[in-house]
């Protein structure tokens, strides 16, 4: 397909294999790491208009509220002081024939994860959203023997301020916040008398409080499990002169020094910074231009999304690998050794792949509907005028 020789592509360019293949490579790349911070996102895929595309479902309207047609998908990149490589990617939908439900694809994604850095001699920590306020999600981390930086989403959550205490909310808990670090950054916020958010320096207090987690170890499943404990800490990142909440994060990493605060500080605003990796798979392949679509087609898109963000974002993906020499060549791009495709180039690229599948499932839905193609578009295409 690379060379012009066939319209068919080759039996590797296929999501499963290029999803394994990404993950090997995010391995490798993080492999010399002393600390790892694995980045799980879980995100939609909108297609507000669609209606025939394969295994949509419902999913959140981006701005306001209410529904639209869609697709759920979990990711996780790794990090580390030299290397990132994408460790997780699966697009899935409730509607699909093997879903269960979406905190068993959390497991599934954590389980990946561990696996996937089992062998690695590295400190890893989780950092990850208000959507995995979880204990489940936290207990399978902790049997990892990793860690958890989570943002806070149930404040009213039972817990102990000591061990020896009585459990109350874990918003009981905020007047022991303690200030231990001021630190200086830039954020995407809006401050006090501007009218819209912008990239600009912002200054912000963490403070942290330690209180006592309780919880059933098995309390996921159907029969109830051995009762742990496990010290916690809540710390504040309060934003100053910004329009929103300040942020409340829960992690098992101890929080007594400004160094530890400023780390647990670090480690979360690393989300905002990774963010452009995501979009490249999220919004660079022009769902709305598209009405039918296969499941597996769009999954496969969505795989070279990754491959695309891989090579981009420098998680691994290389110009030796086919699918980035494929994309280039369908954006248009040239093969020049020192001018590697940049991100407009492998966009072009994948949204002229979309307009292949988006073209193979309309010729196929004319021929189930009228057993053939016209005569003179057959002849055009080469293909046989019977079904």
């Amino acid at each position: 397909m690379i060379h012009g020789e066939t319209t068919r592509h080759s039996p590797a360019l296929d999501a499963d294999h290029l999803l394994s293949r990404l993950r090997e490579r995010g391995v490798a790349q993080l492999r010399d790491e002393r600390a790892i911070w694995v980045i799980l996102d879980g995100s939609d895929l909108r297609k507000p208009h669609a209606r025939a595309m394969g295994g949509l479902q419902r999913v959140k309207r981006l701005a306001g509220g209410g529904m639209v047609p869609g697709y759920r998908t979990l990711n996780a990149i790794g990090i580390g002081l030299q290397g990132r490589g994408l460790l997780y990617h699966h697009l899935f939908s409730s509607t699909a024939d093997d879903f269960v439900s979406e905190s068993a694809e959390t497991q599934v994604a954590l389980g990946a994860v561990g696996t996937a850095l089992a062998p690695l001699d590295a400190d890893v920590t989780y950092l990850l959203d208000a959507g995995f306020d979880d204990i489940a999600v936290w207990d399978t981390i902790w049997a990892q023997g990793a860690h958890v930086v989570v943002r806070v989403r149930d404040r009213t959550r039972l817990v102990h301020p000591t061990a020896t205490a009585p459990a109350c909310h874990l918003q009981e808990c905020a007047p022991g916040l303690r200030p231990l670090a001021h630190v200086e950054t830039e954020l995407v916020v809006r401050k006090a008398g501007q009218r819209r958010e912008k990239l600009q320096p912002v200054s912000a207090v963490v403070a942290a409080v330690p209180f006592v987690l309780r919880y059933q170890h098995a309390a996921r499943m159907a029969a109830p499990g051995e009762w742990r404990e496990r010290a916690l800490w809540l710390v504040e990142v309060r934003l100053e002169h910004v329009m929103s909440e300040p942020w409340w994060l829960l992690t098992d990493r101890p929080v007594e020094t400004a160094e530890a605060a400023m780390e647990i500080f670090r480690m979360y605003r690393q989300r905002w910074a990774i963010e452009d990796a995501f979009k490249v798979g999220k919004q660079c392949l022009g769902w709305e231009d598209v009405q039918v679509l296969a499941f597996d087609a769009v999954r496969l898109l969505v795989a070279l999304g990754w491959v695309a963000a891989g090579f981009l974002y420098e998680l691994g993906v290389t110009l030796e690998w086919e699918e980035v020499r494929l994309l280039r060549r369908l954006g248009g791009g040239e093969e020049r050794e020192h001018r590697p495709p940049g991100k407009i180039i492998l966009t072009r690229g994948l949204r002229r792949l979309l307009d292949v599948f988006a073209t193979e499932a309309i010729l196929a839905a004319h021929i189930r509907e009228y057993g053939a193609l016209p005569p003179r578009l057959a002849a055009i295409l080469g293909r046989p005028v019977t079904g």
